[in-house]
Order: structure tokens, then sequence, then C-alpha cells
């Protein structure tokens, strides 16, 4: 348990962080998981209807600092590869 004022306050902090980072990640894995069970049951229209919402959260979680920069463009490429 934290015992100083500053320990304290780092801690509340942690916890702020960790719970908006959560949000991004569920974000995240969710819409990934959607798009690759359409892909792989040859719904290519409605994943592509997917796309730009899912770079737009890759982008947004990439910005914050949630995932790294190249992790997001890695996961769009990879998305986009998969649907040709």
């Amino acid at each position: 348990m934290a015992i100083t004022k500053s320990a304290k306050k780092a801690l509340r902090q942690s916890q702020r962080r960790k719970s908006k980072n959560l949000v991004y990640k569920n974000k995240i894995k969710t819409l990934l998981k959607k798009t690759r069970t359409l892909i792989l049951a040859k719904k290519t229209d409605e994943a592509k209807k997917l796309l730009p919402e899912l770079y737009k959260i890759l982008d947004k979680a990439a910005k914050v600092g949630v995932i790294k920069k190249n992790t997001a463009s890695r996961k769009k490429s990879r998305l986009a590869k998969s649907l040709k």
C-alpha cells in the first residue's frame, strides 16, 4: 500500500490510465476479431465496411500511446493484405 502522498497520487494516476488504455485495447481486440471472422467467412464487403472504423481506432490508440505507431501500421497492413 502506498504511504506517501505522492505515491498515493501515482497509484490513482496509474489506475486511471489503465482503465483508459483498456478501453482502447478492448475496442481494437473486438474489431480485429470481427473483421477476421468476416474475412474467414468470405464476407469481404462487410469486412471492408468495418475497416475504416478499425483504422480510426488503431490510429487513435497509437496517437495516445496505448500501442506503438509501427504496431498500428503493421496491423492495418496485414488486414488490408488479407482482404485482397
